[in-house]
């Protein structure tokens, strides 16, 4: 009888990341929409601030 405290864990670890990669591949779509969404609110933002930073310089 080998309940081993220590190798049980070890079993865990590869089922919970074999869980972990499963749930990141089906909500792939999802993560690349919003991925892209904060790239474009970034981009907006950035250019927006730019141009006021631009107005406010030259007027």
């Amino acid at each position: 009888m080998d309940d081993s405290p220590h190798e049980r864990p070890a079993r865990k670890v590869p089922a919970l990341l074999h869980r972990l990669v499963k749930w990141a591949r089906q909500r792939r779509r999802v993560a690349l929409g919003l991925l892209l969404r904060g790239t474009c609110y970034g981009l907006g933002t950035g250019l927006v601030s730019i141009a006021t930073f631009w107005v406010q310089h030259h007027m």
